[in-house]
């Protein structure tokens, strides 16, 4: 066998597993802790969709100024997306916590 062609060979059959591999983004969603129904219910939408594809999601509360008083509130909103997203296939890799001025949760699809 001709070594040139081998080599074309193993490059083609490696060209073509990286095509159907599926790389694992975390995709980032940034909300505010006074957000209203309708805008928290097209995150959750978001949320799903992105776990559907197989992705990890970053959710980030941020607060500032005199909002980092209320940081109750904050980990209200986030145990209330971990409820809402109780009957999804998700993975909570990270819990609620904060890291600075921000409340950060990391949601994996369960696999």
């Amino acid at each position: 066998m001709n070594y040139g062609k081998y080599k074309y060979e193993m490059e083609k059959k490696a060209k073509e597993a990286k095509k159907k591999q599926h790389t694992v983004e975390i995709k980032e969603i940034k909300i505010r802790y006074k957000i209203d129904v309708h805008d928290y219910n097209v995150r959750i939408k978001n949320i799903k969709k992105f776990i559907a594809s197989g992705d990890k999601v970053k959710i980030v509360i941020m607060l500032r100024g005199r909002e980092m008083q209320h940081t109750e509130l904050a980990f209200d909103l986030a145990n209330r997306f971990l409820a809402d997203l109780e009957g999804e296939p998700i993975n909570v890799e990270k819990k609620p916590s904060m890291e600075g001025r921000n409340l950060i949760i990391i949601l994996a699809p369960a696999n």
